[in-house]
């Protein structure tokens, strides 16, 4: 299983990737890892929020749903959700193929001072280590 160290990860298996700023604040794309999809399996349904929804760190923002369970997403960082991919509506089995790329969930405005919000979460090493004793 892969591990891209150019992202940071919750220890509930979420991953986040800062995308940019903009006059909003900085956006940061949020997906599910690797390994979340691999013990959850084929996933046939996924549920995210609204466009606008306000999130803080640790709380559920949607779920994934696959042929073993049904699993909580939890947002990585606080904002507000400003956009889904709806593409996982008719192909949610995008997460099982591509989590790091097509399978991305949501995007999150996260307003503030322009530094990284997503610095007090695992780096790739941190969160792999996790993962191994596990």
């Amino acid at each position: 299983m892969t591990t891209p160290d150019d992202r940071r990860y919750t220890d509930q298996h979420e991953w986040a990737l800062v995308q940019g700023g903009g006059d909003t604040g900085t956006v940061v794309r949020v997906g599910i890892t690797d390994h979340a999809q691999d013990a959850l399996g084929d996933i046939v349904f996924v549920q995210l929020p609204e466009v606008g929804a306000e999130v803080t760190p640790g709380n559920p923002i949607g779920e994934v749903e696959s042929t073993k369970s049904v699993s909580d997403v939890y947002s990585p960082v606080a904002g507000v959700v400003s956009a889904v991919n709806e593409a996982l509506t008719d192909t949610p089995e995008t997460v099982n193929a591509d989590p790091y790329g097509q399978g991305w969930l949501v995007e999150i405005t996260v307003s503030g001072d322009g530094g990284d919000p997503t610095a007090d979460l695992l780096d790739a090493a941190a969160y792999q280590a996790l993962v191994d004793a596990s």
